[in-house]
């Protein structure tokens, strides 16, 4: 009982902005400041017919990016896997390769935007997964091996805990071998592990995906999920969810799903079977090759709350499609101060099971990047 109130206490004071578990470097501040910083805000942008169909061709003219209601210049433009380019400020026009140095911001996370896309698969190997387990295998290994070259995946696993198969890599046989490596076992805690993985993309930037496959609802977790879709919102990483027929015994969990896949840009699908659950990958898979990837510097806003994101496209003949991305996101309070600070370099480091070393500052806290996408 007490574990569990310890664990409970953890990540809701996670939940709170700008409150952390206290960290080496924070004990070295006794009084430190609270400020906001937002920094370019990246987005994924699906833009679909009546039919369903991704609609191609479009330029940054055809966008309009509103902030609270204020109107925001696009600030670089993506279609699908082709690079990313950095606009003009005066029209929205590709800046010239010899002059992108003059962006120093822009150009920095332009590096970021141009590499693919990071994708961190999470699998459901609860007790619900004794059925079925290994067509969902096989999915999830035809997926990893369909997605483009330029993709950096992740593996993780989930019941109650949550397991690091494969950290962030580019190396396909590693995330492969993590796949065929997990095995079934203990209760479900879906939204405690997805929070956790949210945590880990948090910390890099550029486009971000969380592809979750779930057997059945969560009996584990002690975090709400409108928690995690809104740390998901800020952080910039869209959901997509794979579920099986067991989640519709609990239909709130088909509802959750629903909303939070929603609100962050991604999709939710239902299987019924082995098929099902290929082709749901394939359409994720598709999905992320028909984004439209824009971003842009919000302009002087004193709202240091939820900021609402809309996205429209201008003109009468486009306004018929159906434009998909996350709703918003919310700055988040950072911790400061003038005295002399330990960097994450120096703080202790743990490992995890994939044998990698990482700050135990990052492993147990994300930045929550509001708006640091």
């Amino acid at each position: 009982m007490k574990a569990n109130l310890s664990l409970m206490a953890l990540i809701s004071l996670s939940l709170i902005p700008g409150a952390h578990p206290r960290t080496y470097a924070q004990s070295q501040a006794d009084n430190p400041d609270f400020k906001v910083t937002v920094n370019m805000v990246q987005l994924n942008v699906a833009v679909t017919d009546k039919k369903g169909n991704y609609v191609t061709g479009l330029t940054p003219k055809d966008f309009v990016i509103l902030e609270d209601g204020i109107s925001e210049r696009t600030a670089t433009f993506g279609e699908g896997n082709e690079p990313a380019r950095i606009l003009n400020d005066a029209a929205d026009a590709p800046i010239p390769a010899g002059e992108v140095a003059a962006h120093p911001e822009a150009a920095k996370n332009f590096a970021d935007l141009i590499n693919g896309a990071n994708v961190f698969v999470l699998f459901d190997t609860s007790d619900y997964m004794y059925r079925g387990f290994v067509f969902a295998q096989d999915a999830i290994t035809d997926f990893i091996r369909s997605l483009g070259n330029a993709d950096k995946i992740a593996f993780y696993s989930y019941s109650r805990d949550l397991s690091r198969a494969a950290t962030l890599t580019e190396d396909r046989t590693r995330v492969l071998s993590a796949v065929r490596s997990t095995v079934a076992g203990d209760q479900a805690a879906l939204y405690n592990c997805l929070l956790l993985t949210l945590k880990d993309a948090a910390l890099f930037t550029g486009r971000k995906v969380v592809v979750v496959f779930s057997n059945g609802p969560d009996n584990s977790s002690v975090v709400p999920p409108e928690d995690v879709a809104e740390f998901a919102q800020s952080a910039g990483v869209s959901i997509y969810m794979i579920s099986t027929q067991q989640a519709r015994i609990e239909p709130v969990s088909t509802v959750v799903f629903d909303r939070m896949t929603a609100a962050t840009g991604g999709k939710a699908y239902f299987a019924k079977n082995w098929k099902d659950e290929q082709q749901a990958f394939a359409s994720i898979r598709d999905d992320l090759a028909h984004l439209y990837s824009l971003s842009y510097y919000p302009k002087a806003n004193a709202n240091n709350g939820w900021r609402t994101i809309s996205v429209r496209l201008v003109g009468d003949a486009l306004k018929k499609y159906k434009v998909r991305t996350r709703s918003g996101y919310r700055p988040q309070p950072q911790r400061y101060t003038n005295a002399n600070t330990a960097t994450a370099a120096d703080a202790p480091t743990t490992q995890d099971k994939s044998g990698d070393d990482k700050p135990a500052q990052a492993r147990e806290e994300s930045p929550g990047e509001g708006g640091k996408n």
